[in-house]
């Protein structure tokens, strides 16, 4: 890194650490974001004192001229002017992600696809530490990777959940353990289209050699295609059946299957969290684990004491009878299917916020089979309303707040109100948090009589 001339786009967390490791280094650092100076005081703080220069407000193509590497952060799309100008003068465009890795003295785990990385990821996580193996657990939550390798590096593994934004920009990076849960179409304000989001997925696999693991859903379409061009040894996961190689449902218990033959099993009930969905994301992190030298036993045991994170399916109390959920979130609409699927009472489903482009229409099926009623909120709500208003009983509300005491106010006891909004949170909130810890707050100040909620 000394004397490399070095530009990193944006200052969120993962542009600030990535700025600061390079500074650190001897690089010649400068860090560029397009909001003005006053939105980006905290990033501007945690830099002080470094030796590098910070230019914000704008994207002056004069920036990228006589660099030698340029870093953008992972919410930087692809089509931002500095990297466009960057790739046409043939500079180098690595992600926080590849840049870290060429650091990297502990082996890898990986997990990406569209829905329940992050619980893989923690999951995993949580499953080595109760083995005693040490493991850093960060990437796309938590802390950034390029953070980790400043360290010590004293983990037996670093498990990492990656996003399309973080794999699309790598060279060299490896996974021992790379696994790829599922996709649809998502984030296609950002990718050209869903082939191409597929596509940056994939890349988890690419410098995979024969003694790595990859780990691919039986059930998606593409994925045997897939596993046949692929150098590392391949399993599978299924809710639909037993794969040849991997593990699968058959009953009430997850079979896992090696070259054909039945290696062990392990109970369904160990599973807290509600959902098949949720059922393949255990079985990803249990084949995670066992590649990483964890014991069946150990693994129930581990599984069993996993109750789920904040956010996704998160039970968020009962009022009168009725039961909330929060799954803030599930910010796509593939997101809103599996949630929709771990419920069998009737639902009042709370959708809305900033439209990422999603088809709700393929909600339709799953609406009129599971859904007593949608309450529309935010931004999306009038799109929303256009596609797949009217299926069933349909209102729209501004806010998310309003939303959860019209939902209440028509909910009869046994009825389950669900927030999974299918849209990203920044029309009303700063993230997906933030935006369930409001409905969390809003639904503990309810009143356990109707009066109040139509009152209100």
């Amino acid at each position: 890194m000394k004397d490399k001339n070095i530009l990193v786009i944006g200052l969120g967390k993962t542009g600030i650490a990535a700025a600061r490791f390079a500074a650190e280094r001897g690089a010649a650092v400068t860090a560029t974001d397009e909001k003005p100076e006053a939105d980006l005081r905290e990033a501007l703080g945690a830099l002080e004192g470094l030796p590098l220069r910070v230019f914000t407000g704008g994207t002056d193509p004069a920036l990228v001229v006589g660099r030698d590497l340029v870093v953008p952060s992972p919410g930087v799309p692809p089509f931002n002017s500095l990297i466009r100008e960057a790739e046409q003068r043939g500079i180098p465009v690595v992600s926080e992600t590849e840049l870290a890795f060429r650091f990297l003295r502990v082996p890898v785990i990986a997990i990406t696809g569209t829905n329940g990385k992050t619980t893989v990821t923690t999951l995993v996580g949580h499953i080595l530490a109760k083995a005693g193996k040490r493991a850093f657990v960060g990437g796309n939550i938590g802390s950034p990777l390029i953070g980790y390798v400043g360290g010590p590096q004293d983990d037996d593994w670093a498990v990492l959940e990656l996003s399309s934004f973080q794999l699309q920009r790598i060279e060299t990076f490896r996974a021992r353990v790379a696994v790829l849960l599922n996709t649809a179409p998502d984030h296609l304000d950002y990718h050209a289209d869903y082939a191409e989001y597929r596509r940056a997925k994939e890349r988890i696999f690419e410098n995979q050699q024969p003694g790595d693991l990859a780990v691919l859903n039986a059930d998606e379409p593409g994925s045997t295609a897939l596993a046949g061009r692929l150098k590392a040894r391949v399993a599978f996961f299924s809710s639909t059946g037993v794969p040849y190689e991997g593990m699968g449902l058959r009953g009430g218990e997850i079979v896992c299957r090696t070259g054909g033959r039945e290696a062990e099993s392990y109970p369904l009930t160990m599973i807290r969290i509600p959902g098949r969905h949720n059922a393949e994301n255990v079985m990803a992190a249990v084949m995670a684990a066992r590649y990483a030298g964890c014991a069946p036993g150990v693994i129930a045991e581990a599984v069993a004491g996993f109750a789920g994170l904040a956010h996704r399916i998160e039970f968020a109390g009962e009022k009168g009878g009725v039961s909330f959920y929060d799954d803030s979130k599930g910010t796509n609409v593939s997101a809103v299917a599996r949630a929709l699927e771990a419920f069998e009472k009737p639902v009042i489903l709370l959708l809305g916020g900033r439209d990422k482009n999603g088809d709700f229409e393929t909600l339709e099926p799953l609406v009129r089979r599971r859904v007593k009623e949608m309450v529309l909120f935010g931004e999306a709500r009038g799109r929303i309303g256009e596609r797949i208003g009217g299926l069933v009983k349909t209102q729209t509300a501004a806010t998310l707040r309003e939303a959860v005491h019209t939902a209440y106010a028509d909910a009869a006891p046994g009825d389950v109100v669900l927030l999974s909004p299918g849209c990203a949170s920044f029309d009303e909130f700063r993230s997906y948090a933030h935006r369930g810890d409001v409905f969390k707050e809003t639904v503990n100040r309810l009143e356990n009589g109707k009066t109040a909620a139509r009152r209100t």
